[in-house]
């Protein structure tokens, strides 16, 4: 269970650079889309997501007509039925006979009605979430909006190694030998390398636990209903493993496997906020990339993740508060590894159908001359809880959908690109944080003089 908070704890920086956190408050259920179709169709548009909302309403109010067309065939078998046995010898006949025909065809309707139900649920999976009004409009990543910059890049006085030659010279790493044993996008980390991984990791767990944070390690496979869950199915499915003798999944991010621990559960308000450190290996296909992207560590199939997880009650001052609190400690953890970094806000279009605000934390990369992204924080409103069926009962007994919102607090190997390229030394060595001293024996350096 989480640690509460304390009045004035939080420094609300966003708010305090003049941004504004403006809500629309929805429920994307069925009678919320109805009553809000333009709303509902401007979010498909501006989150760019491939849906005829024309399409949905369509088939909801078959659905509607058939399932009241269902409601008068049974009520008319019901009401025969009744009347059979107090029926004279000469009408039972008569009266058992329609029976029949009616059962015969709610037997033929059925199936109907199932097929348009099971459309349009596939359908409702596509439903976006709402953005918070003042989210940036965009088509993509290059229209996001910097909020800030910290730290300092370094100035090298000698020619900076980008993260592969630092790792080749140091013999931090195996790409060759192990992309023939395990395919393309493999890595093996070797010697001090794999200790400095797991520094990271240890790092970011012990920061989370002094929070309150539930650490939890998980396994990477899933099944189907807890990626329907959020929101990485339907769509996104070229970028899972699957295995099909198992029917089972390799999960992305232990937000998938977070998200479900308590799916069907009525929760109690007492027993929120529920706030976890999900650490598992996790896979991406990373279909569709290409070009310098696929250059050692940075888009490999294969990593690992320390991912903050949290299950509030619906309120929208307190899911704000978790927002900057989530952000607040990835901040914390990239500022104490000594990178240089920038906050950006996720315009419409780069947020994820989910998502009602979105912030990126990207550090520097030397070699590049640019940031990347290291670390994504979301709030998502209840619209995760609504199709993992995550509910609570609140003060007054009345059942609630959670909200849940996620952050990342440490995935490797990417965040090992700008901490080699960053603390890269002139004589080949590497600099050591002071604040991840504790995790290597105290060293302040590693590796050998290499020039």
């Amino acid at each position: 269970m989480c640690i509460a908070f304390t009045k004035g704890e939080f420094s609300y920086k966003l708010l305090n650079l003049g941004l504004t956190f403006l809500w629309v408050q929805n429920m994307l259920d069925i009678k919320f889309i109805r009553e809000n179709v333009d709303v509902v169709k401007k979010a498909i548009e501006d989150k760019r997501v491939g849906l005829d909302l024309d399409e949905l309403l369509e088939l909801d109010s078959q659905v509607v007509k058939l399932k009241t067309e269902l409601q008068e065939y049974q009520t008319q078998r019901n009401t025969t039925s009744k009347s059979i046995p107090s029926a004279s010898a000469e009408d039972r006949p008569a009266l058992i006979a329609k029976g029949k025909e009616i059962g015969d065809k709610i037997k033929k309707f059925e199936p109907e009605l199932q097929a348009a139900e099971q459309k349009l649920q596939e359908l409702m999976w596509l439903v976006p979430n709402i953005p918070a009004a003042d989210v940036p409009l965009g088509a993509d990543d290059n229209d996001n909006v910097e909020v800030k910059q910290e730290g300092f890049r370094p100035q090298f006085d000698f020619k900076p190694l980008d993260h592969v030659e630092i790792l080749e010279k140091q013999a931090w790493a195996d790409f060759e030998k192990v992309s023939e044993v395990c395919g393309s996008r493999s890595y093996s980390l070797r010697n001090e390398m794999v200790i400095v991984e797991m520094a990271i990791h240890r790092l970011a767990l012990d920061k989370l636990l002094s929070k309150g944070f539930t650490l939890a390690q998980l396994p990477a496979l899933v099944r189907e209903k807890p990626l329907i869950g959020t929101g990485h199915f339907p769509t996104g499915k070229d970028q899972v493993y699957f295995l099909p003798e198992d029917n089972l999944y390799l999960s992305g991010t232990a937000e998938v496997q977070l998200n479900s621990l308590h799916s069907g559960d009525i929760l109690s308000e007492s027993d929120l906020p529920i706030c976890y450190a999900g650490y598992s290996p996790c896979f991406r296909r990373e279909a569709g990339s290409y070009g310098r992207d696929v250059r050692g560590l940075i888009r490999v199939h294969q990593f690992t993740k320390v991912e903050q997880y949290v299950i509030c009650k619906a309120d929208e001052k307190t899911a704000v508060e978790w927002h900057n609190k989530l952000l607040e400690t990835s901040e914390e953890i990239v500022r104490e590894l000594e990178l240089p970094y920038r906050v950006i806000e996720c315009c419409t279009g780069d947020m994820g159908a989910g998502k009602v605000k979105m912030f990126d934390i990207e550090c520097w990369v030397p070699s590049e001359e640019k940031y990347r992204e290291t670390h994504s924080c979301s709030l998502l409103g209840d619209w995760q809880a609504r199709r993992s069926n995550l509910r609570y009962r609140d003060a007054d007994g009345k059942v609630q959908f959670c909200y849940t919102l996620n952050n990342t607090a440490a995935a490797t190997p990417r965040l090992l690109v700008p901490f080699l390229e960053n603390h890269q030394r002139a004589d080949g060595r590497l600099f050591i944080p002071e604040a991840l001293r504790p995790y290597l024996s105290g060293q302040e350096f590693l590796g050998k003089v290499v020039r």
